[in-house]
């Protein structure tokens, strides 16, 4: 990051930190969404799926057979592409929606992946003859990341964070990881260090997006906060802090410390579940 007029850019670059699951709380909003989305839909002749009979589309019978297996032996039962297509049967419910699944997963590459694309990537998208063409279709998709990312946030916002710290860091890469560039977001903390705001400051390119101290401060002073977390995303997937990194985190404990607000932590969040942490690396 390069300082100039009290402000500075973040660069992408460098290796890695620690490992982060899947968080299991993914999995229960796709079991959620799916089971939802796979309810009884009215077959061609006014019956239903589950009546299929001899002379049925063959994904009649493939549709039943995938939800009595979720709902015999849960999530774990099915890959990641029997999900989406689970999620994909309210958005076409008279199409074999597997090969639409399949590229999504391709194209997105992992299941996260897809339940939080831009809408302008998932529109359009199509596999033997099914697409995501309509708001619908799209809606349908992106609600499952939604309700997701909600989900994960609700773990965090006012409770102490740092006996949380875990979830703190599944929500933050479940927000930030598969953003296609930079974000800067600050998380503010009253002085039991309960989260009381979570707000995105800047957004940036590919590389780089521009940080301000002054505006951290302000809007620190504006909440009463008395801590923060900074986070900031590399869209190549390397957490490892540049130079610029770490020299405008120290232009903002600067600022911070003229007003008594006390910097936590930097957090820089990769994909594949990789972060590094100031505070760990002795960065801070």
């Amino acid at each position: 990051m390069a300082g100039r007029d009290g402000g500075a850019q973040m660069d992408d670059g460098g290796l890695t930190a620690g490992l982060l699951p899947l968080p299991d709380l993914l999995s229960s909003q796709i079991d959620a969404a799916a089971d939802t989305a796979g309810s009884l839909l009215p077959a061609p002749d006014g019956g239903t799926e589950d009546g299929a009979e001899d002379g049925d589309p063959h994904y009649l019978d493939h549709r039943n057979r995938l939800r009595r297996r979720f709902l015999d032996r849960g999530a774990d039962a099915l890959e990641d592409y029997e999900l989406l297509e689970m999620v994909l049967f309210a958005a076409s419910p008279r199409r074999d929606v597997k090969p639409l699944a399949k590229l999504l997963i391709q194209t997105f590459g992992d299941l996260w992946g897809v339940v939080n694309a831009p809408p302008e990537r998932l529109r359009g998208l199509k596999a033997e003859g099914v697409s995501l063409g309509t708001d619908n279709a799209v809606a349908t998709v992106r609600i499952v990341g939604a309700a997701a990312l909600r989900a994960l946030q609700q773990r965090v916002i006012d409770r102490p964070v740092l006996a949380s710290w875990q979830a703190l860091i599944d929500y933050c890469a479940a927000a930030m990881a598969h953003e296609p560039t930079e974000q800067f977001r600050l998380l503010f903390l009253d002085r039991k260090n309960k989260l009381i705001a979570d707000e995105v400051q800047q957004r940036g390119t590919i590389d780089h997006t521009p940080v301000y101290p002054r505006e951290v401060v302000k809007r620190a002073l504006e909440l009463s906060a008395a801590a923060v977390i900074l986070v900031h995303n590399h869209p190549s997937g390397d957490p490892t802090p540049s130079r610029a990194d770490i020299e405008m985190t120290k232009e903002i404990v600067r600022a911070g410390n003229a007003i008594g607000l006390v910097v936590h932590d930097h957090l820089v969040i990769g994909k594949g579940g990789r972060h590094t942490s100031f505070k760990a690396q002795r960065l801070l």
